[in-house]
């Protein structure tokens, strides 16, 4: 059922073909419907209209070039009146209002952040040029520690900054062939459960307890409501691997990243991610694109004994 998910997310520009997801999922479309909803916990229509709206909000957020328009054909809504009325219903605001907000939401996430943790959680050395090490705790986020504020009709206003900036730097990845298992629920330490208990259990099987990991949160839990946010826990595979069990075989897409370094208790990786997407990206000339964020690290190299988790934070760029 997880191909149906990535299908659908694939394809929110366009109609949804009844028929052609009951092939992806390999059910009758008589039942296919029943089990999407008992799987889910919501119909197939109400899932679809959900991820349409919860991208077009992303959207709205990390591109601010990009009109209205724009955002609601990109989302499969066939006018900008048609996305309007529906954002309006479930967000509560129009998504001119969302997106004027969406800066007063940043300065409200820093200041907050700045006020309860005022520690250094990124690495002020070089750079790595490679991989680093990694503690599959590295999840460690949760809609608590990085709040989404209300609409609001003004921009908002900004607030003072005192942490030294973020070393981030640029790289240029190759597509990777991956095997991924998936968890849908809220993220936080049960991500780190997920690795230890069914994720790597299943690499050591599989002989690949060296291989490089992925992990991809594929929802914004300042969005979307977390018990419905999917998490996808992404191992590099060889040519030829055939995945069995839950494992799906997918392709981590390449191209250019901008890469923080990060090697702090995983409790702290949230703030780490508030202060790339939310202050350093702003700032960048550059904006995230459609292809997922994620934490690249090997959970062979990992020290438990350290209690920290060191890794990449990869986000997807592209010129503004």
């Amino acid at each position: 059922m997880h191909r149906v998910l990535d299908h659908i997310d694939r394809h929110l520009d366009s109609p949804l073909d009844l028929a052609q997801l009951a092939d992806v999922a390999n059910f009758s479309r008589f039942h296919f419907h029943r089990v999407f909803a008992a799987w889910m916990g919501e119909t197939l229509g109400d899932y679809a209209r959900r991820r349409r709206l919860e991208y077009g909000a992303f959207l709205l957020s990390t591109r601010p070039a990009d009109a209205v328009l724009q955002i609601a054909l990109a989302t499969g809504f066939g006018s900008g009146e048609a996305f309007a009325r529906a954002f309006k219903q479930k967000f509560g605001c129009t998504p001119t209002a969302w997106r004027a907000g969406a800066e007063h939401r940043r300065q409200a996430e820093i200041l907050d952040r700045h006020q309860r943790r005022p520690t250094m959680y990124y690495r002020p050395a070089a750079f790595p040029s490679g991989l680093a090490d990694s503690n599959p705790d590295q999840a460690d986020r949760n809609a608590d520690q990085a709040p989404g504020g209300e609409c609001r009709e003004d921009g908002g206003s900004s607030f003072p900054m005192s942490e030294p900036p973020m070393n981030v730097g640029l790289i240029d990845l190759p597509p990777t062939r991956v095997a991924y298992l998936r968890k849908i629920g809220p993220y936080g330490p049960a991500i780190g459960d997920f690795w230890r208990g069914v994720v790597r259990p299943w690499m050591l099987s599989h002989g690949l307890e060296h291989a490089e990991c992925f992990g991809v949160g594929l929802d914004d839990p300042t969005i979307t409501p977390p018990a419905k946010c999917r998490y996808d826990a992404c191992v590099a595979v060889p040519v030829g691997f055939q995945a069995g069990g839950q494992a799906v075989l997918a392709t981590l897409p390449g191209g250019r990243y901008a890469a923080a370094a990060f090697n702090a208790p995983p409790s702290q990786i949230a703030d780490a991610w508030m202060t790339l997407c939310r202050e350093w990206l702003p700032g960048s000339g550059l904006q995230c694109d459609e292809r997922p964020l994620f934490e690249r690290f090997r959970v062979a190299d990992q020290d438990p004994a350290s209690g920290r988790f060191v890794c990449e934070l990869c986000v997807p760029v592209r010129a503004l």
